[in-house]
């Protein structure tokens, strides 16, 4: 039976409308940050097809990862820190929320320094002042967000990923991948361990920590708070319309998958794009030099496109960055920051960097392997937390699905300790 669809008639329910569909078009944005961009354009054009498979995991990972945090969300009217907050004692969740803000900082900084890259590629701003402009911009959205409300700042956030998909999968028309190299990708493998650490930039790039984080409280806030414990509300209907969980769990599967399928093809698009026409070429394993090759190889008219693209990724992404970092803050220290003022004093380090003269394409890799380090820590409780029947309810998560969420988390455990060897071992 497909999600969404009743059992009895086989229809979609009537409540399953577009009105509820949007939270994970935003969590998404995570998805297609200038992170990503930086991994998969460097895996492509270091190793061409090879690390394919890498994204086609990561993507099938995070649709079960984004669908638990929502459901968490739906169910009991929580953000995933919230419920952690109401649990740990003080001093482990302190030490939680040190590790959170260090995976939202390292987010903050990937997505400041790829809209500099863009604003420098599409008018020669210098970096310092391009990343003060996304800076602003960004704050410009989430002024959106609080004077308009969510769904306004969905609607600006959704435009935008349509912009981020059009600006990286353009080139794929005029220069189409190989087919053979494709089925080729597919097949899991390494090719020593530089590899083993793009694969990790590619993890924590794909399954990002905070998009984890901000999922179930983008849909506490679409749908509202619980009133009180979940055993007692998970028969009850939902606040925000009289919508019972079931149809809205039902409208966030149809949610998830199709947010992260077009995230996932937007990525998989960058990868082939590097492979097929910027493997070998000199420099292109840096977002300047792709940029500088697409327009060699494709047309200024595509590398433009593509900077744009890039341009929309850093401008949505950020806005996503600063409300996953007041989330983490709210549910852990119980503490509420303006939206504003956080976006402004996390944008000091990116800047700083910035004006460091910092490479920017190595910067936004290494921010990459800081979020893959920080995937377990969102996820092992997440999953911990959606089999509990006291917190569930009738919702918690079965035998199987269970199962399978362990498995991710040993591969994703697996992966990093891997990555931690190869590092001690230089």
């Amino acid at each position: 039976m497909l999600p969404g669809v009743d059992e009895p008639t086989g229809r979609r329910p009537r409540h399953l409308t577009p009105t509820l569909l949007g939270p994970a078009f935003v969590a998404a944005i995570a998805y297609v940050d200038p992170g990503n961009v930086a991994a998969n354009l460097t895996a492509g054009a270091r190793y061409g097809y090879l690390l394919l498979w890498v994204l086609v995991a990561a993507n099938v990972i995070a649709v079960l990862v984004q669908y638990q945090s929502a459901k968490l969300g739906i169910v009991t009217g929580e953000s995933l820190p919230g419920v952690l907050g109401s649990r740990l004692r003080r001093g482990p969740r302190l030490a939680y929320w040190l590790q959170a803000e260090v995976v939202a900082a390292a987010t903050d900084l990937a997505e400041i320094v790829g809209g500099a890259i863009a604003l420098h590629l599409l008018f020669g701003v210098p970096l310092p002042v391009g990343g003060l402009v996304v800076g602003g911009v960004s704050m410009l959205l989430l002024v959106t967000q609080n004077r308009y409300g969510q769904r306004r700042f969905e609607s600006v956030v959704v435009g935008l990923l349509v912009v981020i998909t059009v600006g990286f999968l353009t080139g794929l028309v005029v220069s189409p991948p190989d087919a053979r190299g494709v089925l080729s990708g597919v097949v899991p493998r390494f090719d020593g361990p530089d590899s083993v650490l793009l694969a990790a930039s590619m993890l924590g790039a794909t399954v990002m920590p905070h998009a984890i984080y901000v999922h179930s409280a983008l849909v506490r806030d679409r749908f509202g708070r619980a009133p009180g414990h979940a055993r007692q509300a998970h028969h009850a209907t939902d606040r925000a319309g009289g919508l019972a969980h079931g149809t809205l769990l039902s409208a966030t599967r149809w949610d998830v998958a199709g947010a992260l399928l077009l995230a996932g093809l937007v990525n998989i698009g960058l990868l082939l794009l590097a492979a097929s026409g910027l493997r070998g070429v000199p420099g292109t394993d840096s977002i300047d030099g792709a940029h500088a090759a697409i327009e060699s190889a494709l047309g200024p008219g595509v590398a433009i496109i593509f900077a744009v693209g890039l341009l929309a990724s850093g401008l949505a992404s950020t806005s996503v960055g600063a409300y996953a970092g007041a989330t983490i803050m709210e549910g852990l220290v119980h503490r509420r920051v303006p939206l504003l003022v956080r976006r402004a004093v996390t944008l000091v380090p990116a800047l700083v960097l910035l004006a460091a003269g910092v490479d920017p394409t190595w910067t936004l890799v290494v921010s990459q392997v800081v979020l893959s380090f920080g995937i377990p820590f969102a996820v092992i409780p997440l999953v911990r937390l959606t089999r509990d029947s006291t917190l569930m309810g009738e919702h918690r998560n079965g035998p199987w699905t269970h199962a399978v969420l362990l498995l991710v988390v040993v591969l994703v455990v697996a992966l990093n300790l891997a990555l931690l060897g190869l590092l001690v071992t230089g």
